[in-house]
């Protein structure tokens, strides 16, 4: 009886750490979706950061969720330099997977 409890909960975690990677690409597939690379990719738009410059400014504070959500609240205002109506359209959901993606080093 606890043989299949035990085979599905094993079943379960390798399907976390399996769709791990995928939750990643998914948010790389999420800023190319948003047009995010049309200033943050190759060629940087004026003075857009790159995605990892971005990620080497979150690394200090990765694992810190209040520091995430100000990043979000940040990107959802436009700032830090500029109102930037790209960023002021994307819905909070949005932002804040974008976000969670630099914090993770936007890999």
């Amino acid at each position: 009886m606890r043989r299949p409890a035990v085979l599905l909960r094993r079943a379960v975690l390798l399907g976390v750490v399996l769709a791990a990677p995928l939750a990643s690409q998914a948010s790389s597939s999420l800023a190319v979706e948003m047009g995010c690379y049309n200033c943050h990719g190759t060629p940087l738009r004026a003075d857009a950061p790159s995605f990892e410059r971005l990620a080497a400014r979150f690394e200090k504070r990765r694992g810190d969720a209040a520091a995430e959500q100000h990043a979000v609240e940040e990107l959802l205002r436009g700032e830090p330099l500029q109102h930037i109506p790209a960023h002021e359209r994307l819905s909070p959901e949005t932002a804040q997977r974008l976000i969670h993606w630099l914090f993770d080093g936007a890999k």
